[in-house]
């Protein structure tokens, strides 16, 4: 088990600096057809070597990549990150998986991107948050919609996978968008 930080804190989950010795836990997620088909990684093979190697450059990055940690057990359960930042135009790319099956669909995802959009314009000082998904994954778009984010485009029939074509979704947060809901409050 990897040794873990609360350096971004929720009621259910915190977001940690990963740890490169968890390898072995994510070779198991990556490699998770149920897990795998919902990312970008899905025609990668993804090794024990590998898979470390890739922790350990992101661990020594400047991206900003975290480990989701249930806040109850200290139980690692998935990944998250800011990517591709731009801090001229205050844009950003949102990535995250739930890898651990038993915390799909209990909120865990929706709390982890609500902390990581917060830790991107509080923190970082963006201004726009953009991520996508493919259109079959109806349990990430419904987390995201919750998060606050609102599609904004579709690259059609993009996504070819077990022998059929789906799209791409463009989804974004704007900074106003988020502050103007805590005014409402």
């Amino acid at each position: 088990m990897g040794k873990y930080f609360k350096k971004i804190v929720g009621e259910k989950c915190y977001l940690s600096p990963i740890d490169p010795n968890d390898y072995e836990k994510y070779t198991q997620w990556l490699n998770d057809p149920e897990i795998y088909e919902n990312l970008m990684v899905t025609d990668n093979i993804i090794s024990l070597l590998k898979e470390k190697d890739i922790l350990e450059k992101m661990a020594k990055s400047n991206e900003t990549t975290f480990a989701i940690v249930d806040m109850s057990t200290n139980n690692l359960i998935g990944n998250c990150g800011l990517h591709n930042i731009d801090n001229i135009n205050q844009t950003v790319t949102l990535g995250i998986f739930i890898g651990d099956k038993d915390y799909l669909s209990k909120g865990y995802g929706t709390e982890a991107v609500k902390l990581l959009v917060n830790y991107g314009f509080e923190y970082l000082n963006m201004n726009n948050i953009m991520l996508n998904t493919f259109s079959y994954n109806r349990r990430a778009i419904k987390c995201y919609e919750k998060a606050g984010f609102k599609e904004f485009g579709r690259r059609k029939q993009a996504k070819y996978y077990k022998n059929q074509r789906y799209d791409i979704l463009y989804m974004e947060i704007l900074r106003e968008d988020v502050f103007n809901s805590f005014k409402n409050l």
